[in-house]
């Protein structure tokens, strides 16, 4: 009977202690999980891309600074106006400040942002012959850019990687664990070391694209993620995976993406992936 009743308190004993914490992730667990994520990001999206219209340095580094607080798809409505009044750094830099502000209202901020395309376009006219430079530390110096648009012109207009730190890429980092950094600067000098330089400028285009379209600030699809296994925030999202299919956007749920002018090389709306379908 003692016997009986000590197994039996064992039992209730066992089944009321709490279970081991799961190890923390070594940080070479860590790469290897975010090298994975960045090759099945790839199968998932082969067509990723800047999905802001660009037809040279200029117009990509205006766009970009256009960018800020909206959205491509806004930007790429505005920019042919400006461009087909603007076309150079030098016709930028005579803009009327009035007549500017009204073209690009639609994108938000447009004072602040006609002041600081008005400061870049008369540096570049100034200092650097009216040519988008190719180097960081020239970039940076110009009024409105700083690294993230920087990266963005180095790696998809002069072929120099870079990793682009946006509110996307940001969010996404920390939700997979590869950083709990918040300053965008820091995040970039994490991520670089996780993956090789030739890697950068299309890590940051798959990471960009899958936040924007699965992986979202307020609601992610986690049900409908193709890299739920890898990832350690699962749940934080819809889980269904009919919900969550609900949630996909731009072409993944069966919509066009950003761009309206794609460049002769893209092969235009790429098919829904995941099997997913107009929601």
């Amino acid at each position: 009977m003692k016997a009986a009743t000590r197994a039996k308190a064992a039992t209730t004993a066992g089944a009321a202690a709490p279970r081991k914490a799961p190890k923390p992730e070594s940080h070479l667990a860590m790469v290897r999980r975010a090298r994975r994520i960045n090759r099945e990001l790839a199968e998932v999206y082969p067509y990723a891309h800047p999905e802001l219209d660009f037809r040279n340095p200029f117009e990509l580094l205006v766009a970009t600074v256009l960018s800020a607080q909206t959205t491509d798809l806004r930007v790429n409505q505005t920019t042919p106006a400006l461009f087909a009044a603007y076309p150079t750094p030098e016709d930028m830099a005579a803009a009327v400040p009035e007549e500017m502000e009204e073209i690009i209202r639609p994108t938000g901020f447009f004072r602040a942002k006609t002041k600081s395309l008005l400061g870049l376009s008369a540096a570049l006219r100034d200092e650097f012959g009216g040519e988008v430079p190719g180097r960081l530390e020239d970039l940076v110096k110009l009024p409105g850019v700083g690294r993230k648009t920087a990266n963005v012109v180095l790696g998809n207009a002069f072929g120099v990687p870079g990793i682009t730190v946006d509110t996307h890429f940001g969010r996404l980092v920390r939700r997979w664990k590869w950083t709990d950094e918040e300053d965008p600067v820091k995040v970039e000098a994490v991520v670089a070391g996780i993956f090789p330089k030739s890697e950068w400028t299309m890590l940051s285009h798959r990471v960009v694209f899958h936040g924007r379209r699965i992986c979202h600030a307020r609601k992610p699809a986690c049900g409908a993620c193709p890299i739920a296994p890898l990832c350690p925030s699962y749940g934080e999202g819809e889980t269904d995976p009919e919900k969550a299919r609900k949630l996909l956007k731009y072409e993944m749920g069966g919509y066009p993406g950003q761009r309206l002018s794609p460049p002769a090389d893209y092969p235009g709306k790429p098919a829904p992936a995941l099997g997913a379908g107009q929601p």
